[in-house]
């Protein structure tokens, strides 16, 4: 999964702005304790972050 493609999806999900705070401050356990902007920038695979997000959070199934 490409990072335009996580993001769009984070969008269409939280919503616009909405998105960005949440990666920035949401701990994930799946994740290892970190926010998705932490799990991302340590180089973990922008489809292994969406897949802890979808786990966490009631993600609409066309998203997943």
């Amino acid at each position: 999964m490409r990072l335009t493609d996580f993001w769009n999806r984070m969008r269409r999900h939280f919503g616009e702005a909405y998105a960005e705070s949440w990666a920035k401050d949401y701990v994930i356990a799946g994740l290892g304790g970190r926010t998705v902007e932490q799990a991302l920038a340590e180089g973990v695979a922008a489809k292994r972050v969406w897949q802890a997000v979808c786990q966490e959070v009631d993600v609409d199934p066309r998203l997943r």
